[in-house]
């Protein structure tokens, strides 16, 4: 199971931490053809969103490989979770019915929280 950990783990920080950081360092214009969403959020938003994915990325990866506190890797596995349902609301209130990625994106945090159970 620890090596299941770590490869999921592992693909799901490297997909947030280049979400995180091309919301943290690319304008609205750059990210629209990704992201259709990005006109209906304060900037700020955008910018704290990119913080907060890139940090939870580090937070899946870095407890376990230190050993301190790995209580951390779940509680960014659930902080992935929810944000994964705060997404999803955000597509469908938006008309964007193009949620698979969104779903899969959380089924995969929901398994890390399984998975890190056991580290």
């Amino acid at each position: 199971m620890n090596i299941a950990y770590w490869i999921v783990a592992g693909l799901l920080a490297l997909f947030y931490f280049y979400s995180g950081t091309l919301k943290l360092i690319r304008s609205r214009d750059q990210l629209r053809p990704m992201m259709a969403w990005v006109d209906r959020v304060p900037l700020p938003a955008l910018r704290a969103l990119g913080t907060v994915e890139t940090l939870g990325a580090a937070g899946l990866l870095l407890p376990p490989l230190t050993g301190i506190a790995p209580w951390l890797a779940s509680a960014a596995a659930v902080g992935f979770v929810l944000l994964q349902a705060g997404a999803t609301a955000v597509h469908l209130t938006g008309g964007d019915r193009r949620i698979a990625l969104n779903g899969g994106l959380l089924v995969t945090a929901a398994a890390i929280v399984w998975l890190a159970t056991g580290l």
